[in-house]
């Protein structure tokens, strides 16, 4: 089965979107740049995170071309055991993970470190793509399992708990039913049982998690505490004006000032560094890379692989849009990576296989053509 489903070399060669592979490449080697620059103001070796985020960048190019060998076909055939396979290890997590900066996110051993709720995020969409390809979400019996089936595994996520992951699973699991035609009076249904949860859902928070949404309010509520991340981060963005203080030259990472410089506050090192035109290059490559996501969506005459597509674009997109707001101030605090920014090896594995998986998406028209010639 696997054999009638993986790609062969040639095409692969012939149908790879090399514009796509240019762009992940180059957003990798800035991310790589900035966590170097990060590195130079943390209290350690200047070269320890970016030589780490290169090993794992390696690992990841292995795991995306092994993707484009096997093919989205075959993963979308084990969607429900890769589900249940992800649920399982978040299971496991909450009785044998590793806390940090409470949350119970992370499996440990010794010094490396990996992060469930990212391989839950791709479970989460070919599980979706699959199904609601089955069992379409346009009569409520198949959207109620639908929203129950793909609503426990957010709930592992919160049990944690991690809010940011959880909302990047909201964004998906919305963005694929969208996709696959669900009635608008039903999503509008969601969007309104979802608003009047607010209430509940901030009683349900956690009080260090209540300070963060208080202080993306008002940052100056608790200056030297919640509120500090969020004044260096703007001070950071803002100090870089319209071209950046050049590489290296960025003084709120490298005087320590600035907080999780590597991971959550990734954005702001670059944009001191490369200023205001640095940061609208970054947004426009991301933007053409979205734009090749939904274009392999648009050309294929596969419904599961269309939902699949959707489903990256938006997991992508979301955290793109919320790391780059939370840097300046405009987003509250959740700790989410930006992709191929942001220095993790779990995060960036699970980016890489997101954007295989589409790739692979975009190389099956070649395959239908060389079928139809033969």
């Amino acid at each position: 089965m696997l054999a009638e489903t993986s790609y062969s070399w040639g095409e692969i060669r012939k149908g790879l979107d090399w514009s796509m592979c240019a762009v992940i490449l180059l957003l990798f080697v800035l991310g790589l740049i900035s966590i170097y620059s990060a590195g130079a103001g943390a209290r350690r070796s200047t070269a320890d995170y970016a030589i780490r985020q290169l090993v794992w960048g390696g690992v990841s190019l292995l795991a995306y071309v092994a993707v484009l060998r096997i093919g989205y076909q075959s993963f979308l055939r084990w969607a429900y055991t890769i589900y249940a396979l992800a649920f399982l290890m978040l299971c496991v997590l909450l009785a044998l993970g590793t806390a940090t900066r409470g949350a119970l996110s992370w499996f440990r051993l010794g010094s490396v470190g990996f992060q469930p709720a990212e391989f839950g995020k791709a479970a989460l969409i070919l599980f979706l793509s699959r199904f609601c390809t089955r069992y379409p979400p346009d009569i409520p019996k198949h959207l109620f399992l639908a929203l129950l089936l793909s609503g426990v595994m957010v709930a592992m996520i919160l049990l944690q708990p991690d809010l940011g992951s959880a909302l990047v699973y909201g964004a998906i699991i919305f963005a694929i039913l969208a996709a696959a035609d669900t009635p608008p009076k039903y999503l509008g249904g969601i969007t309104a049982t979802g608003i009047a949860a607010l209430p509940f859902f901030w009683n349900s928070l956690k009080a260090y998690q209540k300070l963060r949404l208080v202080v993306f309010l008002d940052p100056y509520v608790d200056p030297q505490g919640a509120g500090y991340n969020v004044i260096q981060s703007r001070i950071a963005v803002g100090s870089g004006g319209l071209w950046g203080k050049g590489f290296l030259q960025g003084t709120q990472g490298r005087l320590h000032f600035l907080p999780e410089p590597h991971t959550d506050f990734i954005f702001s090192v670059y944009a001191e560094e490369f200023g205001f035109v640095g940061g609208v290059i970054v947004i426009l490559l991301f933007a053409f890379l979205f734009w090749r996501l939904l274009r392999a969506a648009f050309r294929t005459k596969d419904a599961r692989a269309k939902l699949l597509c959707v489903g990256v674009s938006v997991w992508l997109w979301f955290q793109l849009m919320e790391s780059v707001a939370m840097s300046m101030g405009l987003a509250p605090i959740t700790g989410l990576p930006m992709p191929l920014f942001s220095y993790g090896g779990s995060s960036l594995l699970m980016e890489f296989v997101g954007l295989a998986l589409a790739q692979s998406v975009a190389i099956s028209p070649v395959r239908d053509k060389l079928e139809s010639i033969t």
